[in-house]
C-alpha cells in the first residue's frame, strides 16, 4: 500500500541520488546524570539524522530531555560512553563538539550596557575577530534582519521580536553550519511569534544553514519543519520522525489546509500520550 507523504517516513539514506549529505548523527545517545539507586536517565538511545540544509523540529512533553540533548550536541554537556555524535560524518569526543554549532538559548541574552551592533558582534569578538571588521559585517546584515537604524540603540529600547532579531542575527554572524535554536520565540506574542516564524524562514531559505529547532507549540514545529521529531517521556528518545511535505515558502494560511490539520491531530495525540507518561511518573511517590 503506498504510503501518504503526510506519514511518517523514513529519512532517505545519504548515498542515494539527490539527497543532501548527512550533516549532523547522534548514534546511540544517553544521558545520566547521578549515581544508583538516584540515578536520573535524561536522554536514552537517541538516534538522528539531519541532512545539510534541513529545518528540523523537536517537540515533546516537558521534562523529555530536549535541552539536555541540545546542551550535548553544542558541547556543554559530555554525552555518555554509550554512543557517539558525528559532525560532516567525523565523530566528535573530548568536548570537541565546543564551538563547533551555533546555540541559541530560550533568553535572548543580550547585555544592557551593549547596544544592537555590539551585541551581534559578541561571538565574533569572542573568535578574535577584529572590532572593525566585525561591526562591518554587522552593519551589512542589520537590513536583512529588520534592524537598519538601530544599531546605536540598546536592549531596553527594543520591543521582544526586535531583541530577538537581534540574539538571532548574532548567532548567525558566528557563522557555523549547524544552528540551535531552544525556544527562541516561547516568550512573544502570538501575533508577534507568527510573524517572527515566516521572517525566520525568509533568513534560513536564503542561507540555507543547517537548524534544529526546539518549541512546545505545534503549530510552530509544523510551519518551520523539514520534519518535526516528537521525544518520549523521560528518559527522552525519538518517539516518531514526520517529513512535512507541505509546499515552501509557507504562507501562514498553511495552518488553516487540511493537510495541516491532519498532521497537527496526529502529532498532538502522540505528545499527548507522552505527556499523561510525564504525568504519572511525576504522580508516583
Amino acid at each position: 500500500m503506498k504510503m501518504s507523504p503526510l506519514e511518517v517516513q523514513p529519512a532517505a539514506p545519504a548515498h542515494e541520488a539527490g539527497t543532501p549529505p548527512v550533516m549532523l548523527e547522534l548514534v546511540n545517545v544517553w544521558k545520566r546524570f547521578g549515581e544508583s539507586p538516584a540515578q536520573t536517565v535524561a536522554v536514552s538511545n537517541v538516534n538522528l539524522k539531519i541532512n545539510k540544509g534541513e529545518f528540523v523540529t523537536l517537540v515533546g512533553p516537558s521534562g523529555c530531555g530536549k535541552s539536555t540533548l541540545f546542551n550535548m550536541i553544542a558541547g556543554l554537556l559530555p554525552p555518555d560512553d554509550d554512543g557517539s555524535l558525528l559532525l560532516r560524518g567525523a565523530p566528535q569526543r573530548d568536548g570537541q563538539m565546543l564551538g563547533q554549532v551555533s546555540f541559541m538559548p530560550q533568553r535572548d541574552l543580550l547585555f544592557p550596557w551593549r547596544t544592537v551592533l555590539d551585541n551581534a558582534i559578541l561571538a565574533m569578538e569572542v573568535e578574535g575577530v577584529p572590532r572593525k571588521l566585525a561591526r562591518a559585517k554587522a552593519e551589512a546584515m542589520l537590513p536583512e534582519f529588520g534592524l537598519s537604524g538601530f544599531a546605536k540603540h540598546y536592549p531596553h529600547q527594543l520591543s521582544g521580536g526586535m531583541r530577538q532579531r537581534v540574539a538571532l542575527m548574532r548567532t548567525f554572524l558566528f557563522e557555523r553550519d549547524v544552528l540551535l535554536l531552544d525556544e527562541p520565540f516561547g516568550a512573544l506574542d502570538a501575533l508577534t511569534r507568527s510573524f517572527m516564524q515566516h521572517w525566520l524562514l525568509d533568513i534560513w531559505a536564503r542561507h540555507r544553514r543547517t537548524v534544529l529547532f526546539i518549541t512546545h507549540d505545534i503549530d510552530e514545529a509544523i510551519v518551520l519543519g523539514d520534519k518535526v521529531l516528537v521525544m518520549t517521556a523521560r528518559p527522552g528518545t525519538v518517539k516518531s520522525e514526520t517529513v512535512i511535505d507541505l509546499p515552501r515558502p509557507r504562507d501562514p494560511s498553511v495552518v488553516t489546509s487540511p493537510e495541516f490539520m491532519h498532521i497537527k491531530r496526529r502529532l498532538l495525540a502522540e505528545i499527548e500520550e507522552e505527556s499523561r507518561k510525564t504525568f504519572a511518573q511525576e504522580a508516583a511517590p
